[in-house]
C-alpha cells in the first residue's frame, strides 16, 4: 500500500496537463485559432463521478446509491450517451431534491468529480492489480480476483499488517472498526463488481470485515479528460484603414454632448440658462461644461472637514429630486460615491434632516 504522500505526488504527477491544439478553423467567416487544456489521464465513468457527489452528501446516501446501481453499467453498451446520463440523474433523483439535482448536473458539466476518480485509480495501480480481473479485492496484503477465496485469506488476516485507510475511502457502515479490513477495488455498476460487493455487504453487515471499496477501471476510455473552464482562443482580425473626414464628425460629437449636457445641472452651474442669457459667450460656456463633465471623474483626495456632512448633503439632493428621478438619482450615487463625494459638498444640508437624525440617534440610544 503507497503512503499518502506517495499517493499525491502519483496523483500530482498524473495530473499534468497539456494544451492539445484543435487548429485553425478555416472558414472564411471566422479566423480563429482555439485550444482546449486537456488533462493527462482519459475521460472517468460519469457513474462513478455521480457516486463521489453522492459521497459528499453523506456516507449513507452513498451507499444507498450503489445499490440502486449494482449493474447499471451495462445499460451504457445498448444505450446512446444521452440516455445513460439521464439514467444516472433519475437513480440519483431518488435521494437528492432538485436544486442537488441541478448541482449534479453542474457537477458533471465542469467534471469537478474525475480528479477524485483518478486518484482512485492511482492508488489501485500502486497494488498491482492480478492480470485480466475486472475487479479484486486486497485482505492485508493479500490480492485475489476469485470471490471464493475471500474467506481462506481471511483466516490469517490478523496476523498481517492492516492497510492504511485514506479519509477519502468509501467504508461500508459498520458498528465495528477493529476488524480485519477488505478493500474492494472495482468499476461500480458492472457485474464484477456486483459479484464482489454481494459476498462483502452480507460479511461486513454480519459484523465478520471492514468492507472497503474504491474505484478501479480496469478498461480506461479512449477519449481525453478535457477540462471546462480552461480555453485560450487567438482572434485574428482584419484590419482595414479608411480615409475620413473627421471635421464632420468633430461637429457631431459636440453638438450630442451639448444636447445631451444642456439642461443639466454640472457642479452647481446651470448652463442651459447660462447661455440662454450669455448667447455670446455660448462656445466658451460650452467649452467649461465639457471640463467640468470630465473632471467630475476625477477622485481628488477630500479633507477631513469636507467628509463632515457628505451623506446628509447625498440624503439632501435625493430627497429634493422629484419622485420618479429619486431613486435613479440614488443609484448614481451610491454606484458612484467616490467620484460624486466632491460634488455633494456643494449641496446645502437641510436642517430639518440633521435634526431627525439627531433625534433618532437618541431614541436608538435611549432605549
Amino acid at each position: 500500500m503507497a503512503k499518502a504522500g506517495d499517493v499525491v505526488r502519483l496523483l500530482l504527477g498524473s495530473t499534468a496537463l497539456w494544451l492539445s491544439l484543435l487548429g485553425a478553423r478555416t472558414a472564411s467567416a471566422s479566423k480563429a485559432v482555439t485550444a482546449k487544456l486537456a488533462a493527462k489521464w482519459p475521460a472517468t465513468p460519469l457513474l462513478l463521478e455521480a457516486s463521489e457527489f453522492m459521497a459528499e452528501e453523506s456516507n449513507e446516501k452513498f451507499w444507498q446509491f450503489l445499490e440502486t446501481v449494482q449493474e447499471l453499467a451495462i445499460y451504457k453498451q445498448t444505450e446512446s450517451d444521452y440516455s445513460y446520463y439521464n439514467l444516472i440523474l433519475r437513480k440519483a433523483g431518488q435521494f437528492l431534491d432538485n436544486l442537488h439535482i441541478n448541482l449534479l448536473k453542474f457537477a458533471f458539466s465542469i467534471r469537478a468529480y474525475s480528479p477524485t476518480i483518478q486518484m482512485f485509480q492511482q492508488i489501485a495501480a500502486d497494488e498491482l492489480p492480478p492480470d485480466g480481473c475486472d475487479a479484486f479485492v486486497v485482505i492485508h496484503e493479500k490480492h485475489t480476483c476469485k470471490v471464493n477465496e475471500i474467506k481462506k485469506l481471511l483466516k490469517k488476516a490478523t496476523s498481517r499488517p492492516r492497510p492504511y485507510l485514506y479519509k477519502g475511502d468509501h467504508k461500508f457502515p459498520a458498528n465495528k472498526e477493529n476488524l480485519p479490513v477488505i478493500i474492494l477495488y472495482a468499476e461500480m455498476g458492472t457485474r464484477a463488481f456486483r459479484k464482489f460487493h454481494t459476498v462483502l455487504s452480507e460479511k461486513a453487515q454480519n459484523g465478520e470485515i471492514l468492507y472497503v471499496l474504491r474505484h478501479y477501471v480496469q478498461k480506461p476510455a479512449s477519449q481525453k479528460m478535457y477540462l471546462s473552464g480552461y480555453g485560450v482562443e487567438l482572434a485574428i482580425k482584419s484590419t482595414e484603414y479608411k480615409a475620413l473626414d473627421d471635421t464632420q464628425g468633430k461637429t457631431v460629437t459636440n453638438t450630442s454632448v451639448e444636447d445631451i449636457t444642456e439642461t443639466n445641472e454640472v457642479q452647481g452651474f446651470l448652463f442651459g440658462k447660462l447661455k440662454e442669457r450669455y448667447s455670446d459667450l455660448r462656445d466658451n460656456l460650452t467649452t467649461f461644461q465639457k471640463y467640468l463633465i470630465e473632471s467630475n471623474n476625477e477622485m481628488m483626495p477630500l479633507k477631513v472637514w469636507e467628509l463632515q456632512d457628505l451623506s446628509f448633503q447625498a440624503a439632501s439632493q435625493i430627497m429634493s429630486t422629484p419622485v420618479y428621478d429619486a431613486i435613479k438619482l440614488m443609484k448614481d450615487i451610491s454606484q458612484n460615491f467616490p467620484i460624486k463625494a466632491r460634488l455633494k459638498m456643494n449641496t446645502l444640508t437641510l436642517s430639518v434632516l440633521k435634526t431627525k437624525n439627531l433625534r433618532s440617534q437618541y431614541m436608538y440610544i435611549k432605549t
